[in-house]
């Protein structure tokens, strides 16, 4: 009689290794100047001066994907939500003008399959690939009895670089700066408690179904529309112009993120008619009455980025964002206040 073993309490050693070996090609796409050594060890090398830096202060993010992990579960793909990830840590760290260096992914699973395991990291490898920086180590773990086969936690940490004398801070923002506004898509990864309770419990939809009335897509491909990464196009356009102050706009939307970024003197007054919210958004809030306010208050509402220029600088920020394919637009503007954001037409 043979004695107890770890497969036999849920966790496959065997599948650990051959899901390491599927992941070390994607891996290898995301190097970069800094990286030292490769995957495999207890920890991960960089170096920073190597990576181009004189004098750099580091920035760190951490961010998961929230309940978008159960649509992708739902809906059997798994090949994009990585790239969620990345563009939540990424997109945090370049609010403070940091360069992306470097990533490190955490994903835990009820039973570990190989297959699974090397379309989640590909999702990360490909979103390190778009914001520039490198995948440099992460961990698997095996939870049986916590999730069941097929469920996952996907969980990212990343770290930048900024010069000292470049650190955004929005203190310098002031009375009369330009609110920029880079479009989003989609949801991102915010908001997804209220968007499946509404598509799936109140609606009552099925994931193949339309999107919405004459879409081409479906709900699932709505929903699990990957995360535009503004990083690299933000940092391209404050090298080219005056940008005082970063907001990423995620959970809280505009006023719970705009905020953050104002001094006290001053408020943003943001113009929403200056856009036209990306049709999931209408949809989300004709099946569920929900009000335009709550809608701004959960949802980024089809505007992924602000930037906080002066009225000079505005057209030039602009025209170094479309050279990145992000058609940015004017949604508002900095007046005197308490630190709020007012959205006018909401």
């Amino acid at each position: 009689m043979s004695g107890a073993t770890y497969r036999d309490s849920g966790v496959d050693i065997d599948a650990g290794e051959a899901a390491v070996d599927r992941i070390k090609p994607l891996v290898s796409r995301t190097e970069r100047s800094g990286v030292l050594g490769g995957i495999g060890g207890f920890g991960g090398l960089f170096d920073v001066r190597a990576a181009g830096f004189e004098n750099p202060l580091l920035v760190s993010s951490t961010d998961g994907v929230g309940t978008k992990a159960l649509v992708a579960t739902a809906a059997g793909r798994f090949d994009t939500i990585g790239i969620d990830l990345v563009a939540m840590c990424v997109d945090d760290l370049v609010c403070q003008g940091a360069e992306p260096l470097f990533f490190l992914d955490y994903v835990s699973v009820g039973a570990l399959d190989p297959e699974q395991i090397e379309s989640l990291v590909g999702g990360v490898a490909e979103g390190c690939v778009q914001a520039g920086c490198a995948l440099i180590g992460g961990e698997m773990a095996e939870h049986p009895g916590v999730m069941e086969a097929g469920e996952f936690e996907l969980v990212g940490f990343s770290v930048g670089a900024v010069e000292r004398n470049a650190v955004i801070t929005g203190e310098r923002v002031e009375v009369g700066d330009v609110l920029i506004g880079i479009p989003s898509p989609n949801l991102r990864s915010n908001g997804f408690s209220l968007a499946r309770r509404i598509m799936f419990e109140i609606a009552g939809r099925d994931l193949d179904d339309p999107a919405w009335e004459g879409a081409t897509v479906s709900v699932a491909d709505a929903l699990l529309d990957p995360s535009v990464i503004y990083a690299p196009a933000v940092l391209a356009t404050a090298a080219s112009a005056d940008v005082r102050a970063v907001a990423h706009i995620t959970g809280g939307g505009l006023p719970g993120n705009l905020n953050r970024v104002l001094p006290a003197g001053a408020d943003a007054r943001v113009d929403t008619g200056a856009w036209q919210p990306p049709e999931i958004f209408g949809e989300l809030a004709r099946l569920g009455s929900v009000d335009s306010g709550e809608m701004f208050r959960v949802f980024n509402m089809g505007v992924g980025m602000v930037l906080v220029v002066p009225d000079a600088d505005a057209d030039g920020a602009i025209a170094a964002l479309a050279e990145h394919d992000h058609a940015a637009i004017r949604i508002g503007e900095i007046v005197d206040g308490t630190g709020q954001v007012q959205l006018v037409g909401v």
